[in-house]
C-alpha cells in the first residue's frame, strides 16, 4: 500500500503533464506533493526496519515469536513509524517552502527539494544543513539497525544443522534484504549526485530510479516467493515461448 501510494504521488501527475503538454503545477499542488513523497519515503524504510526485527525475532527466538511480535506490538511500530513520518514531512516541507523562491521553473518532472532549493533566493544553508542531517540520521540510524539485525540472523542460521532449515530460513529474508538493497542503492545514487542548473537525463534517471522504479518492484520482489504467482509466471513464459518459436 505505501508502495502503490508513494507511486501515486508522482506518476500520475507527470503521465498527466506529458499527454497533455501541460508540464506546469500549482503551488499548493507542489506543496502536497513534496509533503507526501516526504511521508511516505521514511514511512517505506522505517516499516523495511520493522520488518527486519520482524525477521530477527522469526528466526534467532522462534519460540518467543508469538509473545513479542503479538499485534499489539505490530500495531504500535507502526503507529510510531506514522507519527515520526508526519512529524518529519510537516518539518521538512514547511522548512522548504520557508524560502522565497527566484523562478517557477524546476528541472525535473516532479517537485523535488533539491532542485527547489536550487532556484530560492533565500539563504538556505542552515536549512539544507539541518535538513540534510536530520534525514541522514534517519536513513544512518535505520540502516545500522538492519545491518545488526542481519548480521545476527545470518550467525543464527549458520548455527542450524540442516541445509534444508538453513534455506528456508534464508528464503524469509532474501525478498526483504533485496528490497532494502533496491532502496538504498537507488537513494545513495540519486542523491550523491548534485542537481545540475539545466535539466540532465541523469538527473532524471536517478530520479525515475529511487522515486518510481524502486517501489515499483518491490511487490514483485516480494510476490517471488509466493508458489502460486511462481507457477501463473512459469506458464505465461512458457506460452509465450512457445507462441514465438516457430519450426
Amino acid at each position: 500500500m505505501i508502495d502503490l501510494a508513494f507511486i501515486s504521488v508522482i506518476v500520475p501527475k507527470s503521465m498527466a503533464g506529458s499527454l497533455m503538454e501541460d508540464e506546469s503545477i500549482s503551488y499548493p499542488g507542489c506543496v502536497a506533493q513534496v509533503f507526501f513523497y516526504l511521508l511516505l519515503a521514511p514511512l517505506d524504510f522505517i516499516i523495511l526496519t520493522i520488518m527486519a526485527h520482524d525477521r530477527h525475532i522469526a528466526i534467532c527466538s522462534p519460540l518467543e515469536y508469538g509473545r513479542i511480535m503479538h499485534k499489539g506490538t505490530c500495531l504500535e511500530m507502526v503507529a510510531i513509524a506514522w507519527i515520526f513520518s508526519v512529524f518529519y514531512a510537516t518539518l521538512h516541507t514547511s522548512a522548504t517552502f520557508a524560502n522565497t523562491f527566484c523562478s517557477n521553473i524546476i528541472h525535473q518532472f516532479f517537485c523535488e527539494i533539491p532542485h527547489l532549493l536550487k532556484i530560492s533566493c533565500s539563504d538556505v544553508y542552515l536549512v539544507e544543513v539541518g535538513l540534510l542531517a536530520l534525514s541522514s540520521s534517519v536513513v544512518l540510524g535505520c540502516f545500522v539497525f538492519i545491518i545488526r539485525t542481519y548480521v545476527k540472523i545470518f550467525t543464527a542460521v549458520m548455527r542450524i544443522p540442516s541445509v534444508h532449515g538453513q534455506k528456508k530460513a534464508l528464503s524469509t529474508c532474501i525478498p526483504h534484504l533485496t528490497v532494502v538493497s533496491l532502496y538504498v542503492l537507488t537513494g545513495v545514487f540519486a542523491h550523491v549526485i548534485p542537481p545540475s542548473d539545466a535539466s540532465s537525463t541523469l538527473d532524471v534517471v536517478s530520479a525515475m530510479m529511487y522515486s518510481t522504479i524502486s517501489p515499483t518492484l518491490n511487490p514483485f520482489i516480494y510476490s517471488m516467493k509466493n508458489k502460486e504467482i511462481k507457477a501463473a509466471l512459469w506458464k505465461l513464459l512458457k506460452l509465450t515461448f512457445s507462441s514465438t518459436v516457430v519450426f
